[in-house]
């Protein structure tokens, strides 16, 4: 006979397994907030824009040959802004600690689609030095560029600032626990199907027709024993019950 599932049956399992549910839930979600307030390093950011173009000139007019070309060394930029050749410059002139590829790990180039604005995006636990970074390495990589690829056409557009009470893009403490929430729940759900599936032991009248295949008849009722010791039998009473005579 093939097993089928009810939803009644889905809903018991959970209803029985809910105080393990919620204790799993509640412990991921707990342990989720003391790793992101307590031990996780806040990590602060801070963004330069930098403008591809050419140099302005006297009358000068768009050029829009001009434009695509500087599009197409923005991808060029985007590399060389990372490499060695700048960033140990950078190091350098801050008197970081760092490598180069240390530095790079740091630091991001983007820029949008069909745009000759770039963004450098430096993260770094020092919100200070995230800023020092970012638009360090916008100076440099604009007087580099110009020995590099013999091309002046890099102006800033944005410095990189340090507000008054800066916030740490990461970690992000409320959507870590929203996820350990989930997971946890997940986890706890996927647990007390598993015990139940584990748990092969008859609890039921319907344990025992979906065993035997047989339906059941009639059942012994339990009944729970009086509160407290039962009186002291005499010997007499005893014997009563043996059968054996009072006189014997």
């Amino acid at each position: 006979m093939e097993e089928t599932i009810s939803l009644k049956e889905l809903a018991e399992t959970l209803r029985k397994r809910l105080r393990l549910i919620m204790l799993i839930t509640i412990a991921a979600a707990l342990i989720s907030g003391l790793i992101s307030y307590f031990v996780l390093t806040p990590i602060y950011q801070s963004s330069t824009q930098l403008l591809v173009n050419q140099a302005k000139t006297e009358q000068q007019m768009y050029n829009p040959t001009e434009v695509q070309t500087n599009l197409q060394l923005i991808s060029t930029y985007n590399v060389i802004m990372k490499s060695p050749a700048i960033l140990e410059k950078v190091a350098q002139n801050l008197n970081l600690d760092a490598t180069a590829e240390q530095l790079s790990s740091k630091i991001t180039v983007a820029s949008e689609q069909d745009s000759q604005v770039v963004n450098i995006t430096v993260q770094d636990e020092n919100p200070g030095v995230a800023a020092d970074i970012a638009n360090e390495t916008a100076r440099v990589f604009q007087e580099e560029i110009v020995k590099i690829m013999n091309v002046d056409n890099v102006s800033v557009l944005a410095l990189a600032e340090t507000g008054e009470n800066p916030s740490p893009v990461k970690p992000q403490p409320l959507l870590n626990i929203a996820i350990a929430i989930v997971v946890g729940l997940m986890a706890g759900v996927g647990l007390a199907f598993l015990l139940e599936y584990l748990d092969n032991t008859i609890k039921s009248e319907q344990d025992v027709e979906k065993l035997l295949e047989l339906p059941v008849l009639g059942g012994v009722t339990t009944i729970a024993a009086a509160a407290g010791r039962p009186a002291k039998k005499t010997p007499i009473e005893k014997k009563a019950v043996r059968g054996e005579g009072i006189g014997s």
